[in-house]
């Protein structure tokens, strides 16, 4: 592996930018006034917006997306595919109720944004195949994070970080695969 990403995107709805929890979104600086997005490896979440997360809302083309137990697994098995026809290493997953973390390895430098884009997208497909097309017309929100992980140490804490998650519907790491 040449590079190790710790990615991370919510499902439709359910975590939005100004979200009271924190969030990772596009800010502007306030001296430069330039455009931003604080993602780096161990950068903490933006504080709560309420007026910005009050926008995402009312933005909101149908309800939000809560993956099922079934769902979940479904999106899991997919994710271990989309990485296995890939080529790339998956290093740990968790899909939870809300949101999925994914700590994958590649060859070369791919850009993040192309592995994030194929985990939701054969993702979506699955899931409407199985369990038809939410009303918002997409399981996941646009975007999510994409975290480059530097060293073997970072490594390490974003793997244990995912498979310690609290209330996950899958965890799945490769020892535990037997396909």
């Amino acid at each position: 592996m040449d590079r190790c990403w710790f990615l991370t995107w919510t499902t439709y709805g359910t975590w939005l930018p100004g979200d009271g929890r924190g969030s990772v979104t596009t800010i502007r600086d306030e001296e430069t006034g330039e455009r931003f997005r604080p993602n780096e490896y161990g950068t903490p979440y933006l504080p709560p917006m309420r007026e910005l997360e009050n926008a995402a809302r009312g933005a909101m083309r149908g309800n939000p997306v809560w993956l099922t137990q079934s769902m979940a697994d479904a999106a899991a098995q997919q994710f271990v595919e989309t990485g296995r026809f890939r080529g790339w290493t998956l290093l740990a997953l968790a899909v939870m109720a809300n949101h999925v973390h994914v700590v994958v390895g590649v060859m070369g430098d791919p850009d993040p944004a192309h592995l994030l884009r194929d985990f939701k997208s054969y993702g979506s497909r699955t899931l409407n195949r199985k369990f038809g097309v939410p009303e918002s017309g997409t399981w996941w929100t646009t975007g999510g994070s994409k975290r480059i992980l530097p060293d073997e140490n970072a490594v390490s804490a974003a793997v244990s970080y995912v498979l310690r998650q609290e209330h996950p519907l899958v965890l799945w790491n490769p020892q535990d695969d037997h396909g």
